[in-house]
């Protein structure tokens, strides 16, 4: 399975490589990285519809999560790629805005890499 996650601090990369080391060891997982919005849409397009799962930061300089997930949404539907919200804020009104803008999932920082492995095998 794909992955792109999608945040504006450099240290993500390191952290989920560490993280998931098994699994990206044994091919089941293949990360990707981008490190702004405008990043992201960058490398979905020369991803050529491929299925992934995004993992978004919502609170990024430029673009926002919430302004990706919306473009996410509209343009990349065939197949549709599932998309996670990641942020440091669990706040009602993010969690709302995001789930009424299409996101698939809701999590918050620090990231419960268990919970998040959790969520994976249910896709897969």
């Amino acid at each position: 399975m794909k992955i792109l996650v999608v945040d504006d601090e450099q240290d993500v990369k390191t952290l989920f490589q560490q993280r998931f080391r098994k699994e990206i060891r044994k091919g089941d997982l293949n990360f990707m990285f981008a490190f702004s919005g405008e990043e992201a849409l960058e490398v979905l397009k020369d991803m050529e519809q491929e299925a992934v799962l995004i993992l978004s930061d919502i609170n990024m300089p430029g673009m926002s999560g919430l302004q990706l997930l919306e473009i996410i949404k509209k343009d990349f539907v065939a197949p549709p790629p599932v998309v996670m919200m990641v942020t440091a804020y669990g706040d009602e009104e993010n969690f709302n805005t995001a789930k009424r803008l299409g996101a698939d999932d809701f999590l918050t920082k620090p990231v419960d890499f268990k919970l998040l492995k959790d969520k994976l095998i249910q896709i897969i």
